[in-house]
């Protein structure tokens, strides 16, 4: 019999040596750590990578609509839009032209004002009400005379997609707020 109890006792042995080698290799073992590291790290360098693309793409939309908003300005400018008697909507719809198709030309919103002279003119944001999730503001349209003043201001919501965490909304409705502005003088245009 003791044969046999000695045969047990180091089977038992063995397989406790064994699982106690096993786990220390296993504590040693680093060949996936790289693996396990790059996993942890992965998903917040995505997030940031695709926020860096997301606001570099409002910036180009922004840069376009500021830039379609000065030329549609020369038009109130020069008084060809008064004489013509062009309104909001045609104001908005030559932004629009101008704007590359970034746009919903029916989502542009524009408000100008005119003052007989640079301090009298209201520089002041525009703060946007809300209902529905759509915005529910009426909007200026004074191209002014010649020799005043004007303010053009061409807003426009922009999507913002992604985690509000992010922080690239700046709207209720989740939107980030586009605003372009132009400040003139009107040319001495006939009346």
């Amino acid at each position: 019999m003791p044969i046999l109890a000695n045969t047990t006792v180091s089977c038992r042995t063995r397989v406790a040596r064994g699982f106690l080698a096993g786990l220390s290799a296993f504590r040693k073992d680093e060949s996936a750590a790289a693996a396990v590291e790059f996993s942890l790290v992965s998903l917040p360098l995505l997030g940031l990578l695709l926020a860096a693309l997301q606001l570099s793409v409002i910036f180009f939309a922004g840069q376009v609509l500021q830039s379609a908003a000065t030329n549609a300005s020369r038009q109130l400018m020069t008084g060809q839009a008064q004489s013509g008697g062009m309104t909001a909507n045609q104001f908005a719809q030559l932004v629009c032209n101008d704007a590359a198709g970034l746009y919903d030309c029916n989502s542009l919103m524009v408000d100008v004002e005119s003052a007989g002279s640079f301090s009298a003119v209201n520089t002041a944001p525009p703060v946007l009400t809300y209902a529905n999730g759509k915005v529910t503001n009426q909007w200026s349209w004074s191209p002014g005379a010649a020799g005043q003043v004007v303010i053009v201001k061409v807003m426009y919501n922009w999507p913002v997609f992604g985690p509000a965490m992010l922080g690239l909304s700046d709207q209720p409705n989740g939107d980030h707020l586009l605003m372009a502005v132009a400040v003139f003088k009107n040319e001495p245009f006939p009346s």
